[in-house]
């Protein structure tokens, strides 16, 4: 959910690891140290998108709206009138889930989105994956941001405006403006993003079942920027600085990998090849972002401090944002079990094959790569070939995680 622990590791440097890995934020250095045993093999073919990306422009790729979405106020007089005006409006409390969603709005990852959505944004979400703007140029949008509220707290609104948004210890954390009030249809609201209303699906019992009956958007003011004090602060980069990393770099192309689990073999082999393919088609400075899920995940992931602390020894719209042009997909990118029957919930191939053809990521290339296995001859990581299926073992994020608790 939030862009946890987000930070940018320049690739020129393979095999890995990558040495002196500068963190954006802060001039001391970040290492990403993967174990030095990884092999680089070869990888799979680039979409015909991507091959012709060859020719495309080398400057960072706009974000979607052609402007990126800063809603935090500046230090300075206009943040303490904001925090005083906060004092006087009716007050929501956020969940930990919705301060997490105010950080998404509030640094531009869900740009052109500046606050929660508003009836005919959700809407136009739920039914079309997408957004039309007043230009009548659309850009993706696939998830909900939402913000709920209960009966009592739509009465004590009543027909002001303004409310102020407080955090768990009533600090206030934004003000959103200029509001809208309508009715939370929480099985659409399931129904059309998951596919499904089984029980049990991950999310939904914490952020949709128990939440209001009522949703609120309006436009967002954040009074200051958002931190967990959780020690990882330093890495939660926003797309701004990163794309300001991206420019001092000289990067005239930015490839991203986003992941849950420890980084393993299978993903150095993808990293390493992907920046090989971009340098045959022409780039001569590719980047890698990588890119850490630091908010909700599932329950038996590795901790996200853990998962940082390997990376110190990373959904596709937010990274256009962030300014990458291209985006490293595998086999199954949204992959989720059924909550009930012990099947996956969703065909493993169609989660690219959707990005792919999704309204609105056209300006984001998609790197498919082939199934990649450790190969026991040759003692490396290499694709699967069919022929030989005996000589290869298949290694997940989910068979690793049990080896780093």
């Amino acid at each position: 959910m939030a862009p946890t622990a987000t930070f940018v590791a320049k690739s020129g440097n393979f095999p890995l690891p990558i040495p002196n890995a500068s963190r954006p934020q802060l001039p001391a250095s970040l290492r990403l140290a993967l174990p030095r045993h990884l092999s680089v093999a070869v990888a799979g073919r680039l979409s015909s998108v991507a091959r012709r990306a060859a020719t495309a422009s080398c400057s960072l790729i706009e974000p979607d709206g052609g402007r990126l979405v800063d809603v935090v106020a500046p230090e300075g007089p206009s943040r303490e009138a904001l925090r005083r005006e906060a004092a006087g409006c009716p007050q929501i409390r956020l969940s930990r889930i919705d301060l997490e969603w105010v950080h998404v709005l509030s640094e531009g990852w869900a740009s052109p989105l500046g606050g929660f959505m508003r009836e005919a944004e959700f809407l136009q979400t739920l039914h079309f994956n997408c957004l039309r703007l007043g230009d009548g140029s659309v850009v993706n949008m696939s998830l909900p941001i939402v913000l709920a509220i209960d009966d009592a707290q739509k009465r004590a609104i009543g027909d002001r405006r303004k409310v102020a948004l407080v955090d768990a210890r009533d600090k206030p954390v934004a003000i959103l403006s200029d509001i809208e009030i309508y009715k939370h249809n929480k099985e659409e609201r399931i129904a059309r993003t998951w596919g499904t209303t089984a029980p049990g699906l991950p999310y939904v019992e914490e952020a949709i079942t128990k939440a209001g009956n009522w949703l609120i958007g309006g436009d967002l003011e954040v009074i200051e920027r958002i931190k967990y004090n959780d020690g990882l602060d330093q890495y939660r980069l926003s797309p701004a600085e990163l794309r300001e990393e991206f420019s001092r770099r000289d990067a005239d192309a930015v490839f991203a990998f986003q992941l849950r689990n420890p980084v393993h073999n299978g993903h150095a082999l993808l990293m390493t090849d992907t920046r090989r393919r971009l340098l045959e088609m022409g780039y001569r400075n590719p980047v890698l972002l990588l890119h850490p899920l630091g908010g909700y995940t599932k329950a038996d992931d590795v901790p996200l401090h853990w998962r940082m602390k390997q990376h110190e020894k990373w959904h596709a719209k937010s990274r256009i944002n962030a300014g990458a042009n291209f985006y490293i997909v595998g086999r199954d990118p949204a992959g989720m079990s059924h909550p009930i029957e012990k099947r996956d919930l969703y065909d493993a191939d169609h989660g690219k094959k959707v990005l792919g053809m999704a309204p609105g990521l056209e300006r984001l290339n998609i790197l498919p790569f082939k199934v990649a296995a450790y190969d026991k001859k040759q003692q490396k990581m290499a694709f699967f070939d069919p022929s030989r299926p005996q000589d290869f073992l298949f290694i997940s994020g989910t068979k690793v995680t049990p080896l780093c608790l």
